[in-house]
C-alpha cells in the first residue's frame, strides 16, 4: 500500500504505512484493523469534498493512528494509540509541522464516544469523531457485520452478562442523547439510519455474544 491509496493531505513515507498497518494486524482483530482505518479515512475524504477540514492533516493523522493499539477490553487503547502516533510522527514525519499534541487530543477523545455534547467539541473534533462513529448509520447488513466483528474481538474478554449490560446501556445511552453525532453535516445525513440501526439491534433480543460492549 501506497499514500496514493488514501486521501493523505500529505506525502506518507512508505516506512511509515508498513509499521502502521503491521500495528493494525498485531494481535489480530476482526474490526478494528486496517479495513476499519479505510473505512472512517473514506468518511475524512467525505468531509474535505463537502463541508472540508479547518486544519486537515493532524485529523487525518489521528483517523490513521486511532486504533493502532487496541486490546478488547482494555481501558488504555487510546492512551496508548496516542503515544504510538506521538513517537511515529517524531520518527517519520520530523520536520512536517504537525501539531502532534492536537493529534494526541483527538485519539483520546475517542475514548468517550456517546459522551459528547458537541459545545464542548471544535469544528474538526466534531467530523473527526463522526468519522468514527458512521459506522452506526451504514446499510444494515453492513452495520451487523460490524456487530458481528466486535463480538468477535470481545468474546472471551467478558462474561456474557456484562457483556450483555455493557452493550445494551451503550446502545441506549446513544439512542436517548439528543445527537448521536457532533456535527451538523455528520447529524443531517446519519442520524435517520443510525437510529433505525440502533433500535433494530436493541429490539433484536440477540445472544450478548452477538454484540458488542461500545464502538
Amino acid at each position: 500500500m501506497t499514500d496514493s491509496d488514501l486521501p493523505a493531505p500529505l506525502p506518507l513515507p512508505p516506512g511509515l504505512l508498513a509499521e502502521l498497518q503491521a500495528r493494525y494486524a498485531d494481535p489480530p482483530r476482526a474490526y478494528h484493523d486496517f479495513s476499519h482505518v479505510r473505512e472512517v479515512l473514506a468518511r475524512y475524504a467525505d468531509v474535505a469534498a463537502g463541508p472540508g477540514w479547518t486544519q486537515p492533516r493532524e485529523p487525518f493523522l489521528a483517523l490513521l493512528y486511532h486504533d493502532a493499539i487496541y486490546e478488547a477490553g482494555r481501558r488504555d487503547n487510546e492512551a496508548r494509540s496516542a503515544d504510538f502516533a506521538r513517537a511515529a510522527i517524531a520518527r517519520w514525519l520530523p520536520d512536517a509541522g504537525i501539531d502532534v499534541e492536537r493529534v494526541a487530543a483527538l485519539i483520546q477523545m475517542t475514548a468517550r464516544h456517546g459522551h459528547w455534547s458537541g459545545a464542548a467539541l471544535d469544528r474538526d473534533a466534531a467530523l473527526f469523531l463522526d468519522c468514527d462513529m458512521a459506522i452506526l448509520a451504514a446499510a444494515p447488513e453492513r452495520f451487523d457485520a460490524y456487530d458481528r466483528a466486535i463480538a468477535q474481538e470481545y468474546r472471551g474478554k467478558l462474561p456474557a452478562w456484562m457483556f450483555r449490560h455493557y452493550r445494551r446501556r451503550f446502545l441506549r445511552g446513544l439512542l436517548a442523547a439528543p445527537r448521536i453525532f457532533q456535527s451538523d453535516w455528520f447529524h443531517e445525513r446519519c442520524d435517520a439510519s443510525a437510529r433505525a440501526n440502533l433500535r433494530r439491534c436493541l429490539g433484536a433480543g440477540r445472544n450478548p455474544l452477538q454484540a458488542s460492549a461500545g464502538r
